[in-house]
């Protein structure tokens, strides 16, 4: 006789959804209106009905272990329809201005996605969307000048939403064998500290010997220096080119950070707008994982 299973329950899967965007049982415990501890019940619950730990715990908080990664694909769909369902049932038409702030390398699958689902509902809201690097974007939406903005994240930052775990890594063009050269060229952002914070730091911690071949503004630039075999550069694990390859532990080098694609929404942009346009940009991740 198979094993009776009991049914999920919503309100378990969104503590387990907010749990694993806040990354930590305290601050999911702020946003679902509920004490750390029954957070935590709701969570041990889940993992009895999935049969295995959803979390493990590190230095920085919480994260899904495999099998909660396995469920939040799903989670966060049924939360998602059951949020969509509810304003349908009970919102007016959206109005407003919504301003977004992205990265390059982002703006065309996942920017397109939700822009396409977001007019198809709510056809009033004027969307306006500008590319800039994480730093700059950051800054805007401390300014004002932005409502929602998308963020690379590699030090946990507070308040920040996670849209997708996408580590950095070196990437070359398989059809030259640049990773091979010594000293090894490298195309990098022209003003970034992040670049000799983690970039440069990866390679001299690795005792590899390199010259900057190439500087750019843009990922677009960085992609192309990847793929006319010109340097090796730094781009986000999704934003491979065609052509191109990781340099993996097995080449000598290894991821160069742990990098969160997280939203980031202005405190005082509180429109119903603003908030849909939000879910839109998190199932449009979402689909671009699938």
């Amino acid at each position: 006789m198979a094993e009776a299973r009991l049914p999920l329950e919503s309100d378990l899967l969104r503590t387990f959804v907010t749990v694993s965007e806040t990354g930590s049982f305290t601050r999911a415990a702020k946003v679902v209106g509920r004490t750390q501890s029954a957070v935590s019940l709701q969570v041990k619950r889940l993992e009895e009905l999935a049969g295995g730990p959803l979390f493990e715990r590190g230095s920085r908080g919480v994260a899904p272990t495999h099998l909660g990664l396995e469920l939040l694909t799903n989670a966060r769909r049924v939360v998602s329809l059951l949020e969509e369902t509810d304003l349908a049932l009970r919102a007016s038409p959206l109005i407003g201005l919504v301003r977004i702030g992205l990265p390059e390398e982002y703006g065309h699958a996942a920017l397109t996605r939700a822009l396409g689902a977001f007019a198809a509902r709510h056809s009033n809201v004027e969307v306006t969307a500008q590319y800039g690097r994480s730093d700059e974007n950051m800054s805007r939406v401390s300014a004002g000048e932005l409502d929602l903005a998308v963020l690379f994240d590699w030090q946990n930052m507070p308040g920040a939403e996670v849209l997708r775990h996408d580590p950095t890594v070196w990437v070359t063009s398989e059809a030259h064998r640049v990773d091979q050269r010594s000293p090894l060229p490298i195309a990098l952002y022209a003003s970034s500290a992040w670049c000799s914070d983690y970039a440069i730091k990866s390679l001299n911690d690795r005792g590899i010997p390199f010259r900057i071949a190439y500087s750019s503004d843009t990922n677009g630039g960085l992609k192309l220096a990847v793929m006319s075999g010109l340097a090796i550069a730094p781009l986000s694990r999704s934003n491979i080119p065609e052509g191109c390859r990781e340099l993996t532990s097995v080449d000598g080098f290894g991821a160069i950070d742990n990098s969160r694609l997280v939203l980031h929404r202005n405190p005082r942009a509180t429109s119903a707008a603003v908030a849909g346009m939000a879910r839109a940009m998190f199932e449009a991740f979402r689909m671009d994982d699938d």
